[in-house]
């Protein structure tokens, strides 16, 4: 984990696509989704597209507005389909190779995919892969799954079977879009790890990470992708495949906690309520004797709402958040992120000075981030700190998308809360309570993964990832 560890988890990836039957400009619409899914991945992003079995792409590293400037998406094709992805790294060097949506070419014609999630047997796969003769081009698990959809469609009579067949070949964690010729797949995989859901905007069909990007593209929200499900969308309208359904499930608990736009709807259960009730668990769990709430922009703030609402004491704007800035995580040196948190946030004096102050974030992942802002407050004249976590203690790596490979530099599993306390600078900090998190989410339809939290999985974590020649030439270099 090292250097690349900050204190915030490094983001999922979105993806979006569309299946276009009625004149609606799927290159603006993929725009659009993708900037609303900008939260879940600032590395790089892409889009290809589909224009009369003729796939064109275009991608790199940046933001969506960066890499997709008016020049570029006027270039792109109408088309019928359009696939896009928004990505942070978590398996894979930050480089243009890895930017997605891949294109594969071969001898059953185009294809193109966008991946969120983690493979937990991506090594074990690639070697295979190699040794039969396969070149890869980057470093990205998404292209193992590429391999397993094209060598599966060598000997099947249709891309949806192609892609339930390598599901059956897949171990982790994958949200995934795939486009060919004709046809529109969404794959989400058994455990249901990820968000994924389907809308409509007039008469095409959508597939998007979260809910958020439909509405911001225009749409409507139908349903979600259920765990283990295929969605095939075509000329002949939208069907389901549920062969790979019925397992054991595990979305990560954490799109409820800070991933997710809080806007979003997920498995049934609302974001923003969820991050409500967790500062409601956290008040009953953690009370403390304060003037204010605050929180830390922009996921604390639902959360330190909850707090305020269930103990009565009152709720402030505690910050100001520089919105030009990205988030803390994508800068490469320690020094640079403590740059970026003091001008990314500045206290408001008024609503902390002389006061005791309970101070709300989503999580605590290393601590030196939560010591710098509590320090702010310090300097604008708050009284006492009372910090409050509405995520349990990391303690455990996680496998399935989030990059915390190991517990070197988890400030929770080296140390204990009171050490913790006086290493951040606080008068009191309360976690909010495993058995709480997994009921912050009202009337979901899934069960939730805990293990960064429990250290159990809803699958067997992998063992020992043996890098390919390829990777670790790349990480020489």
């Amino acid at each position: 984990m090292g250097e690349h560890v900050f204190d915030k988890l490094h983001e999922e990836c979105g993806v979006f696509g569309i299946y276009d039957r009625g004149g609606e400009d799927v290159v603006s619409s993929t725009y659009y989704g993708l900037y609303a899914l900008q939260h879940r991945g600032q590395e790089s992003c892409g889009m290809a597209v589909n224009d009369g079995g003729v796939i064109y792409k275009h991608r790199d590293l940046g933001l969506v507005n960066e890499v997709f400037t008016k020049e570029v998406l006027n270039s792109l094709p109408k088309g019928q389909m359009c696939i896009g992805h928004c990505r942070y790294a978590t398996t894979g060097t930050r480089n243009r190779s890895n930017a997605q949506p891949f294109v594969i070419r071969h001898v059953k014609g185009h294809m193109a995919l966008a991946h969120n999630g983690n493979l937990t047997n991506a090594a074990e796969l690639r070697e295979e892969f190699e040794l039969a003769g396969g070149i890869f081009h980057s470093t990205s698990d998404t292209e193992v799954i590429a391999y397993a959809i094209t060598r599966e469609r060598l000997s099947t009579g249709s891309i949806e079977e192609a892609v339930q067949g390598a599901m059956k070949k897949l171990k982790g964690a994958y949200s995934l879009v795939v486009m060919s010729p004709r046809k529109l797949i969404a794959a989400r995989d058994p455990q249901g790890f990820h968000p994924l859901c389907i809308g409509k905007i007039g008469d095409a069909d959508v597939i998007a990470s979260e809910s958020c990007a439909i509405a911001a593209a225009g749409g409507e929200f139908v349903r979600d992708v259920e765990p283990g499900e295929i969605i095939v969308f075509d000329e002949n309208g939208m069907r389901s495949i549920k062969a790979m359904c019925g397992q054991k499930t595990g979305l990560c608990v954490f799109e409820f906690v800070y991933f997710a736009r809080p806007d979003s709807v997920i498995d049934g259960s609302s974001v923003h309520r969820a991050r409500r009730r967790a500062g409601a668990f956290l008040a009953l769990e953690h009370p403390a004797q304060a003037d204010v709430v605050i929180g830390v922009p922009d996921s604390g703030l639902d959360a330190a709402l909850g707090f305020a609402q269930q103990s009565g004491i009152p709720y402030g704007i505690g910050f100001l958040k520089n919105k030009y800035i990205g988030r803390t995580f994508i800068q490469p040196s320690q020094k640079l992120r403590e740059n970026t948190v003091r001008i990314k946030l500045n206290p408001i004096a008024d609503t902390v000075k002389g006061k005791r102050v309970v101070l709300v974030d989503d999580s605590i992942v290393r601590g030196t981030t939560s010591k710098q802002i509590v320090q702010l407050l310090r300097d604008a004249g708050a009284k006492e700190v009372h910090f409050r976590s509405s995520a349990p203690e990391f303690l455990y790596p996680c496998y399935f998308g989030t990059d915390v490979d190991s517990r070197e530099n988890l400030i929770a599993a080296n140390h204990t809360l009171e050490e913790m306390r006086e290493m951040i600078g606080v008068d009191s900090l309360g976690f909010l309570s495993v058995d709480s998190v997994r009921k912050i989410a009202e009337n979901n339809h899934c069960e939730f993964c805990t293990g960064c939290f429990t250290g159990e999985y809803p699958v067997e974590p992998p063992k020992m990832p043996k890098k390919s020649k390829f990777e670790e030439k790349i990480a020489a270099d």
